[in-house]
């Protein structure tokens, strides 16, 4: 009975076989498959773990058996805040207790049986990774998209540290869920903005899920309008505003300018300040999320000055709401209450002006006193530009803002800068240092890496733990020999997780990041898995980073994920999210020495879709273990039937190979599209044709040869799912090691169609009954089975036949008067 001792068996000839390594000579037949790499945060693997990495397994030995040389690495993403929060508790070293759950994963991945190249394993928090992660900062910075800047930052006061606004989920810390609110403070960025566009292009060509393109088009958020340069009254000053209804801008009523805005200051009266600066503060407490909710009342302050409108002239008020963000467009937004709902209901609120441009092209009775006209129309109140269509006034009036030097057509985009600095210790140090005679000096490429020091002081106080250590932060300057400091903030952790599908198939390479011509030949990656949550992050970071790599002449390729799957979400047996404190927990390891790792593995792919998931079912395991016993019983019976000298292939042989390669077509098509549970169901109905065929011929009677060619066939076609189970069956057949050495089975075109067919027989066009018929058969030979089928006749009822017409293996329509 298959059990954990197979395991053991199998898993040790593989590790001694090294069945999991890629041989570069059969670079043109590769298919790299990769997985997400795990968070070595929690001690052990769980079920979310296994779910990512047991059926892509299966996937990558079905390539395999389609004669794919298969790449499939595995590491870990060791850095991060999970791990110096556990320190900050227990006092276990971050390295320490990163090390010791990494050793005991990588026993846990080995006990899963999967063919994970672990000789091309990354652990990014290891010296040999992270010197890498710091030349490739230097690099960016080198080609101008590494830059630093005061900012008005994410801050997680549990934390302590910046987080990036693709970390702050519904105005929360992702990490621990606390509160997030706004500080200033000096930081690294990446100029991920210079590749919006591109960024944006590139999707089109992605075999990615339809959902995850989206989140990225829209977090890109790309805009076309224009952008009105309007002067502050009395002042030295303008603004720009950008807008994609610059057909509205005759009806601008007031201007809005973010709290934060370095020019608030500058325009604010004297009456104003107290008023201005109270709510500036008031702001500060609010995230960016909340402030931009649309389910939230907008609120604003008047700031005493005035601008000009740059096509009426008219004079109109500035005034400051948290609804608009100085780090998206300008920072300053032109409103027009009567045709967008945002600023009708600021303008009822504080009781502001609200002035008609736009009418409707088709009659529509339109009250503004009561709500905003938002739809595209013809222009009124709008001077020279009157009768206009929307379309029509956005090219004339943006074209008089050109001439007048007032204004330009342009695009925008909602994507901000990549914001790296962490004030974290468990990170790589970002490798520049501050001279107080040279400025920024970035440390030389043979100086890498900056050693991350083990005693540091982790009790999180705002400041960089890197800063509390002396021995760390003085150095001498690169430049001029005299003495500096280092950068004591670290890099984020998407930043290690960037770039690592270019180091696995390198990962030994001393000498450089990677060998161009060798990843150009590797990448980019045939199939990539993992979780959706990573949509606005990793994957477009990895995106950003290869194309960075690309111009910088390391690499041709462009786009690091040629295609892309998500997997779903296990919960537990109650319906809800798996946790500690819910006591919902499944434990992979109880079930992988109970069962085997082949019956947890089935029971994941069988139990649900793979890319949605779903509640666990003790029921469904138990019911897994009984058909692997159930399954090996049938293997072990065909295996050891004794041969026979039956040669012909009788109806039960011909039914038994109709339902298996029309089956067998579908699996083929199930694994390539990753429906591991629909495929196993016809697994399951290739078993039960098996027994059926089994109880109803005689051993005496079967055909062997042909039964064992086909047994032979649907271990291999078992392979992939059960891959210790298929080698020990396989194994007992006789057969010389390995399953997965064999080409994965095909169905077979002759057995695709029946011999036999069922012809419904109609009499007047009524169906009467049904024929088995030869397929081959002519129409001649068809009239004379049925005119002797012993049933006609009790249909004619003494009537004479007129005439019967044969539809070739469809249908027999007998005419009688």
């Amino acid at each position: 009975m298959y059990n954990k001792e197979i395991d053991n068996k199998w898993q040790k000839i593989w590790d001694e076989k090294k069945s999991a390594s890629f041989h570069k000579e059969r670079i043109d037949k590769k298919y790299y498959c990769l997985e997400m790499f795990s968070y070595p945060s929690g001690a052990k693997l769980h079920v979310g773990h296994w779910y990512n990495y047991g059926p892509v397994d299966t996937f990558a030995r079905f390539k395999k058996m389609q004669g794919y040389e298969v790449f499939q690495p595995m590491g870990f993403d060791a850095f991060g805040l999970p791990a110096e929060n556990y320190a900050i508790k227990t006092g276990i070293h971050p390295y320490d207790s990163t090390m010791n759950n990494i050793d005991t994963m990588e026993k846990q991945l080995k006990a899963m049986g999967a063919m994970f190249n672990f000789d091309a394993e990354v652990v990014t928090c290891k010296e040999d990774y992270y010197k890498w992660t710091q030349w490739l900062f230097l690099k960016l910075l080198e080609m101008g998209l590494a830059y630093r800047k005061n900012a008005n930052v994410n801050w997680c006061p549990s934390c302590n540290t910046v987080l990036a606004n693709e970390q702050v989920i519904d105005g929360e810390c992702e990490r621990c869920s606390s509160v997030v609110t706004k500080k200033d403070l000096t930081q690294w960025f990446f100029k991920i903005t210079d590749y919006a566009e591109e960024l944006l292009d590139g999707l089109k060509e992605l075999d990615w899920p339809d959902k995850t393109k989206k989140i990225q088009t829209n977090w890109i958020g790309k805009s076309t309008g224009s952008v009105a340069t309007f002067k502050v009254e009395g002042k030295e000053l303008a603004f720009d505003v950008f807008t994609t209804r610059v057909d509205t801008i005759c009806g601008v009523s007031y201007v809005v300018i973010a709290p934060e805005h370095e020019m608030v200051a500058k325009i604010t009266t004297e009456e104003q300040k107290s008023n201005i600066e109270e709510y500036i503060e008031r702001c500060r407490r609010i995230t960016e999320i909340d402030r931009l909710a649309d389910d939230r009342e907008k609120t604003g302050v008047f700031t005493g000055s005035y601008a000009i409108n740059p096509v009426t002239g008219e004079k109109i008020q500035i005034w400051i709401a948290d609804y608009v963000l100085a780090t998206y467009g300008t920072g300053c937004v032109m409103a027009v209450p009567a045709h967008d709902e945002r600023d009708f209901a600021f303008a009822k609120k504080y009781d502001l002006p609200v002035k008609q441009v736009v009418t409707s092209t088709d009659g529509e009775n339109i009250d503004i006193k009561k709500e905003a006209f938002t739809k595209p129309g013809i222009l009124i109140n709008s001077g020279k530009f009157n009768g206009l269509t929307t379309d029509e006034a956005k090219n004339k009036i943006t074209e008089y803002l050109k001439e007048n030097e007032l204004g330009d057509f342009k695009i925008t985009y909602r994507l901000r800068d990549w914001l790296v600095s962490r004030q974290r210790y468990w990170g790589a140090p970002i490798p520049v240092v501050y001279c107080d005679i040279c400025g920024i000096v970035p440390v030389p490429e043979k100086d890498l890496p900056v050693k991350l020091p083990y005693d540091v002081e982790f009790k999180p106080d705002g400041k960089s733990p890197l800063a509390k250590s002396e021995e760390f932060v003085s150095t001498t300057c690169p430049h001029c020999g005299g003495k500096a400091k280092r950068e004591t903030d670290t890099l984020d952790t998407f930043v290690c997780s960037s770039w690592y599908q270019f180091r696995y198939p390198d990962n030994k390479n001393t000498d450089k990041i990677f060998d161009t011509e060798w990843i150009d030949k590797m990448l980019p990656v045939d199939k990539y898995v993992g979780g959706p949550e990573h949509a606005a992050m990793h994957l477009l970071y990895a995106r950003f980073v290869t194309k960075a790599l690309s111009d910088a002449g390391l690499t041709k390729v462009r786009e690091p994920f040629k295609s892309l799957v998500h997997q779903g979400l296990i919960l537990g047996p109650d319906g809800n999210k798996m946790s500690k404190s819910k006591g919902n927990v499944i434990s992979p390891d109880v079930y992988v020495e109970k069962y085997g790792s082949d019956v947890f593995r089935m029971y994941l792919m069988f139990g649900f879709s793979y890319i949605e998931g779903g509640p666990w079912s003790e029921e469904g395991v138990t019911a897994m273990v009984k058909y692997f016993g159930r399954l090996e019983r049938l293997l072990e019976k065909m295996i050891s039937l004794k041969d026979t000298k039956v040669s012909e292939i009788s109806k039960d042989e011909s039914e038994l190979c109709y339902l298996f390669h029309n089956l067998l077509k579908g699996i083929n098509y199930d694994l390539e599209q990753m429906q591991f549970n629909t495929a196993i169901a016809k697994i399951m109905e290739i078993t039960n044709a098996f027994y059926k065929y089994d109880q109803a011929v005689e051993d005496d009677k079967k055909n062997t040869k042909l039964l064992k060619e086909t047994i032979s066939q649907f271990i291999r076609i078992i392979a992939p799912f059960a891959p210790h189970f298929a080698e020990e069956m396989w194994e007992r057949a006789g057969n010389e090691f390995s399953v997965f050495d064999n080409v994965y089975p095909q169905a077979e075109e002759k057995w695709l169609e029946k011999d036999e067919v069922e012809i419904p027989v109609q009499i007047n066009g009524n169906v009467k009954f049904v024929i088995l018929l030869n397929k081959d058969l002519g129409k001649e030979q068809v009239e004379k089975i049925v005119l002797a089928d012993g049933r006609l006749e009790s249909y004619l009822n003494g009537r004479a036949i007129k005439k019967i017409i044969v539809v070739t293996n469809k249908i027999i329509n007998i005419v009688v008067g």
